[in-house]
């Protein structure tokens, strides 16, 4: 059985450079969650030269907008968006200092050729496992952008996500 690599974000090029195409790891530390608009204010401000809410550099991406939280819980369920949809402002991030991003599914080729030239990564976790992917987040609060609801980035802080990586910064994929 292969070992699950643990991961502290924010992520280290060392890190990052130490995973391949199916690697399972064990997520730990700060995530933020975005999904398309504030994906696309994300690349508004850096075209723009404005100050970003929160820190790339290192920075892992949950492509999650979650249910609201039940009384007694951090967040509600958590689970991953389909990861095509950030595809046209993904790259952009990536050269921003973006170590990983999370999420279901395909990437496209310039997302991919973007993970290798910066040397990111991209993981996907379990769809359909929002109550279960919940329980590994022990705080969730909104830092940006309050007025997209359950689209606001959130800072989170997780213990041992579970995630896969997808596609790696050698330019593999698990897809093919």
């Amino acid at each position: 059985m292969d070992e699950i690599k643990k991961l502290i974000s924010p992520l280290t090029e060392e890190a990052i450079h130490g995973l391949k195409v199916g690697d399972e790891v064990s997520l730990s530390g700060v995530v933020y969650t975005a999904r398309d608009m504030a994906h696309k204010r994300l690349c508004e401000a850096m075209e723009s030269g404005t100050q970003l809410p929160i820190e790339l550099e290192g920075a892992v991406i949950y492509f999650l907008g979650p249910s609201p939280a039940r009384p007694g819980q951090v967040i509600g369920a958590a689970g991953p968006t389909t990861s095509s949809r950030m595809d046209a402002f993904s790259p952009r991030l990536i050269a921003g200092g973006l170590k990983a991003m999370i999420g279901k599914g395909y990437r496209g080729d310039e997302v991919r050729q973007a993970l290798k030239n910066y040397g990111a990564v991209h993981l996907v976790t379990i769809g359909g496992a929002g109550a279960f992917l919940s329980k590994h987040i022990v705080s969730a609060e909104i830092v940006a952008y309050d007025d997209l609801g359950t689209e606001a980035i959130r800072k989170l802080e997780v213990v041992d996500f579970p995630a896969v990586v997808a596609y790696d910064s050698y330019g593999d994929s698990i897809y093919k």
